[in-house]
């Protein structure tokens, strides 16, 4: 099988991609989050979003380098089913995850905490110090999520 070069890859929405998974640009991901979004408003089964972002030492919001963004995307890919959407929410600045077909709105704690976990375990606690997790059921209105 040919491997597809890393220019072709980003055309097609792919941002990152490693042994464990594939993450999507910014573009794929808010589409992929407004269908998911849309399929909520129709079903009424809700989904959680994760959201990952790096601060400064002094609280501002921080951009990710490729080192710390893949090895965020890694620890996600290995703690979060093979179903859910991985991407940047907001390119270099904001990582996010789509986990769909959520039944218990009171998950997202847990998620959080375990998310948190697997970051604890895989980077160096000085970047995890500075590493902020958020966990919730997205709004209903669409343009709440930008």
């Amino acid at each position: 099988m040919a491997t597809t070069s890393r220019s072709a890859a980003c055309a097609c929405g792919v941002a990152v991609e490693t042994r464990l998974g594939q993450a999507c640009n910014e573009e794929a991901f808010r589409h992929f989050l407004t269908r998911e979004h849309n399929r909520w408003r129709r079903s009424g089964r809700p989904f959680l979003l994760v959201l990952v972002r790096l601060k400064h030492e002094l609280g501002t919001p921080a951009r990710m380098d490729a080192a710390v963004a893949e090895k965020v995307f890694s620890c996600l890919w290995m703690t979060l089913r093979t179903t859910d959407q991985v991407g940047w929410f907001r390119e270099g600045r904001v990582i996010g995850a789509m986990l769909g077909d959520v039944t218990d709105a009171g998950l997202a704690d847990a998620l959080r905490d375990k998310v948190r976990s697997s970051l604890a375990a895989g980077l160096p606690s000085d970047m995890v110090a500075r590493l902020r997790v958020r966990a919730f059921q997205p709004p209903m209105k669409q343009r709440d999520l930008r």
